[in-house]
């Protein structure tokens, strides 16, 4: 087998292909909260949170005023942004369904908890915070047993 990839490797961002990005600015900057970094015109635009370049870029370049792929084909099943704690969770709760955006899921994986939903161009998006790796479910030999369970949404809202 090869050498494993460095522990610190990790996901810098994801660049997403939209038919409208005002609209898409809206969700991730008006909805989600993420601040707008830089602008290439009307065809493309960088958002972050906390001062980094960029987490997602957005582009028309292949894609103004298209269509979501159909059901059934290959592609991005979801970006997952992760939250800092459950109380920044539930500040997304707030705010997704400020804007009157329905959820797909609501998740607990024991590992985490999810949100899960469509941007405007119905990508999957996952809100998410992990829990400490203590909390982390097990088996019985010490390996990770991630569950899939009902997410306890009216506990998250109290946490906002």
């Amino acid at each position: 087998m090869p050498d494993p990839i460095h522990p610190q490797t990790r996901i810098g961002h994801v660049h997403l292909k939209v038919a409208d990005l005002e609209r898409a600015l809206g969700f991730y900057c008006g909805v989600l909260g993420f601040a707008l970094t830089q602008r290439y015109g009307s065809q493309a635009a960088f958002v972050s949170a906390g001062g980094y370049h960029h987490h997602i870029g957005l582009n028309t370049w292949e894609s103004a005023g298209g269509s979501p792929p159909p059901p059934g084909t290959t592609g991005l099943y979801h970006l997952a942004i992760l939250y800092p704690d459950r109380a920044a969770l539930a500040d997304a709760l707030r705010r997704v369904e400020a804007a009157g955006i329905p959820l797909d899921g609501a998740s607990d994986h024991g590992v985490s908890e999810a949100l899960y939903l469509r941007d405007p161009d119905g990508n999957g998006v996952e809100l998410y915070r992990d829990r400490p790796e203590a909390e982390w479910p097990r088996d019985p030999e010490g390996g990770l047993a991630m569950v899939t369970r009902r997410l306890d949404l009216a506990g998250l809202r109290t946490e906002a």
